[in-house]
């Protein structure tokens, strides 16, 4: 197999995987709700893969160089199959070993989706592949594939009924170890992990260390964890206010939310033909600058869907340069083996801002209402994204004049 088909296989088996992770995400909590008639259950289900899956994602990754990263890959997708086959069948066996099922599902894919990302690099070196085009191109499918899997969930469970649709989520994760292991060989490191001759603790702590060392990285992230915070307290709290109070049909809440995903697949376009050509950090801070306050002051601003609809598409244009962006800092800046700790701890940062955004979100409206609400993470955004966008167009130093 050619270099650039083995990376193909590899892109494709992570975007397999998440395919059938936004599957389960519609699926199990409507297991839930058909076996118990709970909504509290149905949320602690759900904290009950996040948790996990942001704890392994930091804390897996020093297991990982120890075992080999294609063979942690494989293993954690074969283990993700078997356990949501008995996800399937928790209707005979109980609500507490569903709770626990899902937990141990969510710390295999925090490992897993790290893994595979770690080993992009390599893969994509052997194929000539610059790192700036293949995050911009995986981005722009991540986008895609996140658009689908609810809907296929959605759909899986109606033609089929839920236990089927989980198998079904189950035999994604199969075929996914299957493509790992039959066509991806990643190029063997030059030397042996750092983490083959030091204790566990010493080996995480070498990339908690990195990245306190590593200021330009470790601020990406806290923007982009913020990002994310918000976005989640957006998509849980604030538009399907939004569009009850205003328009009062859910129909609006698809198309907010399909204006933001089509501007990003937009953005990812323009970006994956001239992302190359574009000054990195100035680019980041525009992207964020761009893809947070806006949206939120209009929505607190005016009630017309077509204001709203623009602003947001323009808001997911700005959207699509940040995570390839981050994608490149993270295989670029750390050294060769340091890199899977680095990446495993950078995910979980990065992503430790979703469960508490829809917490905050309810918070905020019910202390402030709506309108107040909005506005005040308008300004929480707009300060968080204002320090990177002012650093960036801080006048760049001039180079010094060579010696003649």
């Amino acid at each position: 197999m050619t270099a650039r088909r083995e990376l193909v296989a590899l892109v494709g088996a992570d975007l397999l995987s998440n395919l059938g992770s936004r599957i389960s995400v519609v699926a199990i909590p409507w297991l839930v709700l058909e076996t118990t008639g709970s909504p509290t259950k149905m949320g602690l289900v759900a904290a009950a893969e996040t948790l996990p899956y942001l704890l392994s994602s930091a804390l897996g990754p020093p297991l990982a160089d120890r075992i080999g990263l294609r063979r942690t890959s494989i293993l954690a997708d074969v283990g993700s199959a078997g356990l949501m086959v008995a996800v399937a069948l928790t209707p005979w066996i109980g609500f507490g070993a569903l709770v626990a099922l899902v937990a141990v599902v969510g710390t295999l894919r925090g490992v897993g989706d790290r893994i595979k990302h770690v080993m992009f690099r390599p893969v994509a070196e052997a194929a000539g592949v610059k790192l700036i085009r293949l995050t911009s191109v995986y981005d722009g499918l991540g986008r895609v594939v996140t658009l689908l899997g609810a809907g296929l969930g959605g759909l899986l469970i109606w033609w089929f009924g839920v236990t089927w649709a989980i198998l079904i989520d189950a035999a994604s994760f199969a075929v996914c170890a299957l493509i790992v292991a039959a066509l991806v060989r990643p190029p063997a490191p030059a030397g042996a992990p750092a983490t083959a001759t030091q204790g566990y603790l010493r080996a995480l702590g070498g990339g908690f260390r990195y990245l306190g060392r590593d200021h330009t990285l470790l601020g990406m992230l806290l923007v982009i964890s913020a990002l994310n915070m918000v976005v989640n307290a957006s998509i849980a709290v604030y538009i399907p206010l939004w569009v009850a109070d205003v328009l009062g049909t859910p129909a609006g809440l698809g198309l907010v939310l399909g204006a933001f995903s089509a501007g990003a697949l937009l953005g990812n376009l323009l970006f994956t033909a001239l992302g190359s050509r574009l000054r990195r950090d100035l680019t980041f801070a525009v992207g964020a600058a761009v893809s947070g306050p806006p949206r939120l002051l209009v929505l607190a601003l005016s009630d017309d869907l077509s204001v709203v609809l623009a602003v947001t598409f323009v808001s997911g244009i700005g959207i699509a340069v940040v995570n390839p962006l981050l994608g490149v800092a993270l295989y670029e800046r750390p050294p060769a083996d340091l890199q899977t700790r680095v990446i495993g701890l950078a995910g979980s940062l990065a992503f430790a801002g979703l469960p508490l955004g829809a917490l905050l979100g309810g918070w905020s409206v019910t202390a402030l209402g709506l309108g107040p609400a909005l506005m005040a993470a308008a300004l929480f955004t707009l300060v968080v994204t204002a320090v990177p966008l002012a650093t960036a167009l801080r006048p760049q130093p001039r180079p010094a004049p060579a010696e003649v």
